[in-house]
């Protein structure tokens, strides 16, 4: 009788249909504006800090070489998702292929569980700089921060490789509204016909320790550099440091924040309108939020970008 019920249900149509944020919103047009310049000011201003980091000799420094890495991130996860919504408002169509979900889920996932290790050792960064600044040119010396970046990389592609296969292979019931504005894993596991608690059981699991190896080496790294801030006489050099470390932690807590309630949370805590506009904070608001605090609040980042535009300004000059 089962089986005679899930067959009535399933439906072999290829196409979800997402529905995304503009069908939540009143004024759906102004929302796609905003949203656009947000793309574009996420662009442009990660792609300007890549430049100036690669630009700039001052900044050939593994801080930088991380940050580096967090914009490409960033500008990547926020094109997977970003551009087809926008579009797809454009043309009046909200359908996606199901291997259009499973690749939007892959890279979704990659880039994200990347950038949760990638924050790790940009902490661990701080706090050798901060703790052993002496043995800072040995501890973190080229190999060693390719070898983290490489590491960050390859663990969130192992997360996108076990979550994305078994979450597109469950059987999907008649229903197949996504209600969301792209292919997060929660969102599309609601329209599955099967039980799904076991996996759902595993998705947590498998989140805790992308989540719990992350935040011990954040939480362990800034303990240790308040401890050291503290003891620190300069106080030029407090500041600093604490400036520093601050906009790192802004960063950390808007994008594990984000993470925790998405994938951590009960069932009973999640609305598709709660879980969307959680999701514009990691999705959309993080890569717009990055480059503006590595850079507004970084001296030596602010120096590179006058200078830039001076030569700019200079070469511009009419020869008399």
């Amino acid at each position: 009788m089962e089986n005679t019920t899930w067959m009535a249900n399933y439906t072999g149509r290829s196409d979800f249909d997402l529905v995304g944020l503009f069908s939540q919103s009143k004024h759906p047009t102004l929302l796609c504006v905003v949203i656009f310049m947000a793309f574009l000011m996420a662009l442009s201003g990660n792609t300007i800090l890549i430049f100036l980091i690669h630009c700039d000799a001052h900044l050939h420094t593994p801080m930088y070489f991380f940050i580096t890495q967090l914009s490409l991130m960033d500008v990547m996860y926020i094109s997977v998702t970003v551009p087809k919504m926008l579009m797809d408002q454009v043309m009046g169509v909200n359908k996606i292929s199901v291997p259009e979900c499973g690749m939007q889920m892959f890279l979704y996932l990659t880039l994200v569980g990347s950038e949760f290790f990638l924050l790790a050792a940009m902490a661990y960064d701080r706090y050798v700089a901060i703790c052993h600044p002496l043995r800072y040119p040995i501890f973190m010396n080229h190999r060693v921060c390719l070898l983290l970046v490489s590491s960050s990389w390859i663990l969130g592609s192992v997360d996108g490789f076990m979550l994305t296969p078994v979450t597109m292979t469950f059987p999907f019931c008649s229903s197949r509204e996504i209600h969301h504005f792209f292919c997060e894993v929660p969102a599309v596991m609601k329209l599955s016909c099967s039980d799904t608690s076991l996996y759902e059981t595993l998705m947590y699991l498998c989140c805790v320790l992308m989540l719990l190896i992350p935040v011990t080496v954040i939480s362990s790294s800034y303990s240790f550099i308040l401890f050291t801030i503290h003891r620190m006489n300069s106080a030029e050099g407090r500041k600093k440091a604490f400036a520093t470390c601050s906009s790192h932690m802004m960063v950390v807590i808007l994008f594990y924040g984000a993470a925790v309630y998405t994938y951590m949370l009960p069932t009973s805590y999640h609305t598709p309108e709660k879980d969307m506009i959680v999701s514009v904070f990691y999705t959309i608001l993080t890569p717009v939020l990055n480059p503006l605090i590595y850079s507004l609040r970084n001296k030596d980042v602010t120096r590179a970008l006058k200078k830039m535009l001076n030569v700019g300004s200079v070469l511009q000059e009419p020869i008399k």
